[in-house]
Protein backbone atom coordinates (compact mmCIF):
# COMPACT_ATOMS: atom_id res chain seq x y z
CA UNK A 1 0.00 0.00 0.00
CA UNK A 2 1.33 3.42 -0.91
CA UNK A 3 0.06 6.91 -0.32
CA UNK A 4 0.46 9.61 2.30
CA UNK A 5 -1.32 12.90 2.86
CA UNK A 6 0.74 15.84 1.66
CA UNK A 7 3.04 17.48 4.26
CA UNK A 8 2.63 14.62 6.77
CA UNK A 9 5.23 12.05 7.79
CA UNK A 10 4.60 8.42 8.64
CA UNK A 11 7.45 5.92 8.49
CA UNK A 12 6.17 2.35 8.15
CA UNK A 13 7.76 -1.08 7.84
CA UNK A 14 9.02 -2.01 4.39
CA UNK A 15 6.38 -3.53 2.13
CA UNK A 16 7.77 -5.99 -0.46
CA UNK A 17 5.10 -4.83 -2.95
CA UNK A 18 6.95 -1.51 -3.21
CA UNK A 19 9.52 -3.20 -5.46
CA UNK A 20 6.88 -4.20 -8.02
CA UNK A 21 5.17 -0.82 -7.77
CA UNK A 22 8.54 0.86 -8.34
CA UNK A 23 9.17 -1.19 -11.49
CA UNK A 24 5.70 -0.29 -12.81
CA UNK A 25 6.13 3.41 -12.00
CA UNK A 26 9.51 3.52 -13.76
CA UNK A 27 8.03 1.78 -16.81
CA UNK A 28 5.16 4.27 -16.96
CA UNK A 29 7.62 7.18 -16.91
CA UNK A 30 9.85 5.51 -19.54
CA UNK A 31 6.88 4.84 -21.81
CA UNK A 32 5.61 8.41 -21.50
CA UNK A 33 8.96 10.14 -21.97
CA UNK A 34 10.90 7.77 -24.22
CA UNK A 35 13.89 9.37 -25.90
CA UNK A 36 13.86 12.38 -23.57
CA UNK A 37 15.24 10.27 -20.71
CA UNK A 38 18.53 8.39 -20.45
CA UNK A 39 17.39 6.29 -17.46
CA UNK A 40 14.70 5.93 -14.79
CA UNK A 41 15.36 4.30 -11.41
CA UNK A 42 13.38 3.50 -8.27
CA UNK A 43 15.40 5.23 -5.53
CA UNK A 44 14.78 6.28 -1.95
CA UNK A 45 13.84 4.13 1.00
CA UNK A 46 11.01 2.24 -0.70
CA UNK A 47 13.66 0.82 -3.06
CA UNK A 48 15.63 -0.71 -0.17
CA UNK A 49 14.48 -4.05 1.30
CA UNK A 50 14.10 -4.09 5.08
CA UNK A 51 14.20 -0.29 5.38
CA UNK A 52 11.22 1.50 6.94
CA UNK A 53 9.94 4.31 4.75
CA UNK A 54 7.22 6.81 4.06
CA UNK A 55 4.76 4.95 1.83
CA UNK A 56 5.59 7.12 -1.19
CA UNK A 57 7.72 5.82 -4.05
CA UNK A 58 10.69 7.96 -5.06
CA UNK A 59 11.66 7.74 -8.70
CA UNK A 60 14.65 9.47 -10.28
CA UNK A 61 14.67 10.16 -14.00
CA UNK A 62 17.84 11.19 -15.83
CA UNK A 63 16.99 13.72 -18.52
CA UNK A 64 19.10 13.79 -21.68
CA UNK A 65 18.90 17.60 -21.78
CA UNK A 66 17.15 20.08 -19.53
CA UNK A 67 15.96 21.86 -22.68
CA UNK A 68 13.32 19.13 -22.97
CA UNK A 69 11.61 20.06 -19.67
CA UNK A 70 8.53 21.69 -21.27
CA UNK A 71 7.90 18.53 -23.30
CA UNK A 72 8.55 16.32 -20.25
CA UNK A 73 6.04 18.32 -18.21
CA UNK A 74 3.46 17.85 -20.96
CA UNK A 75 4.09 14.10 -21.35
CA UNK A 76 4.15 13.42 -17.62
CA UNK A 77 0.90 15.35 -17.12
CA UNK A 78 -0.59 12.92 -19.61
CA UNK A 79 0.13 10.02 -17.25
CA UNK A 80 -1.05 11.80 -14.12
CA UNK A 81 2.01 13.61 -12.79
CA UNK A 82 1.63 17.09 -11.31
CA UNK A 83 4.60 19.39 -11.90
CA UNK A 84 5.91 21.06 -8.74
CA UNK A 85 8.69 23.15 -10.26
CA UNK A 86 12.45 23.12 -10.21
CA UNK A 87 13.79 22.42 -6.72
CA UNK A 88 17.37 22.87 -7.87
CA UNK A 89 19.93 20.98 -5.80
CA UNK A 90 17.16 19.82 -3.44
CA UNK A 91 15.67 17.28 -5.81
CA UNK A 92 15.69 18.63 -9.33
CA UNK A 93 12.46 19.10 -11.26
CA UNK A 94 9.76 17.71 -8.99
CA UNK A 95 6.62 15.84 -10.02
CA UNK A 96 4.05 14.05 -7.87
CA UNK A 97 1.42 11.42 -8.56
CA UNK A 98 -1.60 11.26 -6.28
CA UNK A 99 -4.23 8.61 -5.54
CA UNK A 100 -6.62 11.29 -4.27
CA UNK A 101 -6.37 15.04 -3.76
CA UNK A 102 -3.30 15.74 -1.60
CA UNK A 103 -2.52 12.02 -1.13
CA UNK A 104 0.89 11.51 -2.69
CA UNK A 105 1.88 8.09 -4.02
CA UNK A 106 4.96 8.87 -6.13
CA UNK A 107 7.59 11.59 -6.07
CA UNK A 108 9.46 11.86 -9.36
CA UNK A 109 12.73 13.77 -9.48
CA UNK A 110 13.98 14.71 -12.95
CA UNK A 111 17.69 15.51 -12.85
CA UNK A 112 20.58 15.77 -15.29
CA UNK A 113 21.92 12.45 -16.53
CA UNK A 114 25.26 11.72 -14.86
CA UNK A 115 24.95 14.90 -12.78
CA UNK A 116 25.70 14.96 -9.07
CA UNK A 117 22.09 14.50 -7.98
CA UNK A 118 21.66 11.47 -10.26
CA UNK A 119 24.85 9.88 -8.96
CA UNK A 120 23.87 10.58 -5.33
CA UNK A 121 20.38 9.06 -5.72
CA UNK A 122 21.84 5.83 -7.12
CA UNK A 123 24.83 5.70 -4.76
CA UNK A 124 22.77 6.25 -1.60
CA UNK A 125 20.18 3.65 -2.59
CA UNK A 126 22.89 1.08 -3.38
CA UNK A 127 24.82 1.88 -0.20
CA UNK A 128 21.67 1.26 1.90
CA UNK A 129 20.98 -2.00 0.06
CA UNK A 130 24.48 -3.37 0.67
CA UNK A 131 25.50 -1.94 4.07
CA UNK A 132 23.19 -3.24 6.84
CA UNK A 133 24.85 -1.17 9.59
CA UNK A 134 24.30 2.10 7.71
CA UNK A 135 20.78 0.99 6.78
CA UNK A 136 20.05 0.36 10.47
CA UNK A 137 21.35 3.77 11.55
CA UNK A 138 19.33 5.45 8.83
CA UNK A 139 16.19 3.55 9.84
CA UNK A 140 16.54 4.77 13.44
CA UNK A 141 17.12 8.35 12.30
CA UNK A 142 14.04 8.24 10.06
CA UNK A 143 11.85 6.90 12.87
CA UNK A 144 13.06 9.57 15.29
CA UNK A 145 12.58 12.37 12.78
CA UNK A 146 9.11 11.07 11.92
CA UNK A 147 8.16 11.39 15.60
CA UNK A 148 9.51 14.94 15.76
CA UNK A 149 8.23 16.20 12.39
CA UNK A 150 4.98 14.25 11.96
CA UNK A 151 3.29 17.24 10.28
CA UNK A 152 6.28 18.84 8.57
CA UNK A 153 7.64 16.75 5.72
CA UNK A 154 9.97 19.56 4.60
CA UNK A 155 11.82 19.66 7.95
CA UNK A 156 11.81 15.85 8.10
CA UNK A 157 13.53 15.70 4.71
CA UNK A 158 15.98 18.53 5.46
CA UNK A 159 16.93 16.87 8.76
CA UNK A 160 18.14 13.74 6.95
CA UNK A 161 20.52 15.69 4.69
CA UNK A 162 23.51 15.74 7.05
CA UNK A 163 23.41 11.94 7.50
CA UNK A 164 23.06 11.35 3.76
CA UNK A 165 25.91 13.74 2.94
CA UNK A 166 28.16 12.17 5.55
CA UNK A 167 27.69 8.58 4.40
CA UNK A 168 28.06 9.51 0.74
CA UNK A 169 31.35 11.28 1.42
CA UNK A 170 32.85 8.38 3.43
Amino acid sequence: MIGLKRHTVDVVDHDPSWTVLGVLACQTVRNACGELLADVQHVGSTAVPDLPAKPILDIAAAVVTLDSMPELVRRLAGVGYLYGGDHGDAGGHFFAAESAEDVRTIHLHVVEHNGGQWRDYIAFRDLLRHRPAIRGRYAELKKELARIYRDDRKLYTESKAEFIGRVLSD
